[in-house]
């Protein structure tokens, strides 16, 4: 688990999405009324939204140099699937791809593409990345000046590494 803060703006739904599986404990937050509250998911939403998830850490983990952590959907295939609209501010004429209707009750897949976009925008889409630690995992932003963090934590995972690394010699 990451002592980072969090990715920002519409980033910090991608991360927190990633982030509702532990894989070292197997505990998943979409299995709790809670935890599928926090992402206006239905029961019988859950499944598509584990998907995205691992969908997501592949990229993720791409990010940060590594190979995936298993097969998983396309996420390209996945988002292409989101209806999004371009919405323009009537104020300052600014342009974004958002979820058509009211943001707070659109599809997870909608909210998740229009954050991607949004970042890609940004330039921050790169930076959101996945721990190398296999047992892991976790999503965190990579605010390291050259951007090239590997883990979610160093005194936790980048520790782990680094001894597992010095005991080998």
């Amino acid at each position: 688990m990451s002592d980072r803060s969090a990715a920002p703006g519409a980033l910090a739904l991608v991360e927190s999405l990633v982030n509702t599986l532990d894989v070292a404990s197997g505990a998943d937050a979409l299995d709790t009324a809670q935890g599928r509250e926090r992402f206006g998911l239905a029961e019988d939403e859950v499944e598509q939204a584990r998907t995205l998830r691992e969908s997501l850490r592949a990229a993720l983990l791409a990010h940060a140099g590594h190979p995936p952590h298993r097969a998983v959907t396309p996420l390209g295939d996945l988002l292409a699937a989101a209806p999004l609209v371009v919405a323009v501010d009537e104020h300052d004429g600014s342009a974004r791809l958002a979820p058509p209707g009211p943001a707070d009750g659109a599809p997870l897949l909608s909210r998740t593409a229009a954050a991607v976009a949004q970042a890609l925008v940004d330039g921050t889409w790169t930076r959101l990345k996945a721990c190398e630690a296999a047992t892991c995992h976790w999503a965190y932003y990579d605010r390291s000046p050259a951007g090239r963090g590997r883990w979610c934590s160093m005194q936790v995972c980048g520790a782990r590494a680094k001894m597992r690394r010095y005991r080998a010699k």
